[in-house]
């Protein structure tokens, strides 16, 4: 027996199969003599086309929930409708008052007597919380427009929290800190029409 350094014997094995990736490998990859710089935009082209299709998608889902929350927001097609309202003063007697629904909101249309013009225009603004003129409220001395509940002092009362409005319709009494609001346009047509709104 020969005894020498240690003897190392190796088995070579042929019958080991190695799995096959080639069928998962993209077509632009499969040439192993290019380099990856080479094929990289045909690579990315399925990734560009679904992150474009994913970015429309969003796009349309944004829109369409803007679109809803606007809608939501916006005042009903009924009450845009009456974006303006003919009313005729013929209707309402001296010293007497008519309610008009314009956007929702009830407008009163007060035809006042010469005994009321001439109390309200008597009254010194500074002394009011909300100071302003009979002057400055009214286009016509005897027509008062104004948006608001209710009334005393002659006037307008809200029973909600106790306001008291005169005759032009500025707070007097109770915690409102306001007068009552004169619509931003209104006009008169000839003697007997009156238009709340721009048509």
């Amino acid at each position: 027996m020969i005894h020498g350094g240690p003897n190392s014997i190796r088995y070579s094995h042929t019958d080991v199969s190695f799995p096959d990736f080639e069928s998962y490998r993209r077509d632009s990859s499969k040439d192993v003599t290019k380099r990856c710089i080479e094929t990289e935009d045909q690579r990315k082209v399925g990734p560009y086309l679904a992150y474009g299709v994913a970015g429309i998608l969003s796009l349309y889902s944004v829109k369409h929930i803007a679109n809803t929350i606007i809608e939501y927001k916006s005042a009903p097609r009924s009450m845009l409708a009456l974006a303006a309202i003919e009313v005729n003063l013929n209707d309402i007697p001296e010293g007497k008052s008519a309610t008009f629904l314009w956007r929702g909101k009830p407008v009163f249309v007060r035809h006042r007597t010469k005994e009321q013009i001439e109390r309200e225009r008597a009254v010194k603004a500074d002394t009011l919380r909300d100071p302003q003129t009979d002057e400055q409220r009214v286009k016509k001395a005897e027509w008062l427009v104004v948006i608001a509940n209710a009334g005393s002092y002659g006037g307008y009362y809200c029973p909600c929290h106790g306001s008291h409005y005169d005759t032009s319709g500025r707070i007097r009494q109770g915690p409102a800190p306001l007068n009552l609001e004169v619509p931003e346009y209104y006009e008169f047509v000839g003697d007997d029409k009156l238009v709340v709104g721009k048509p």
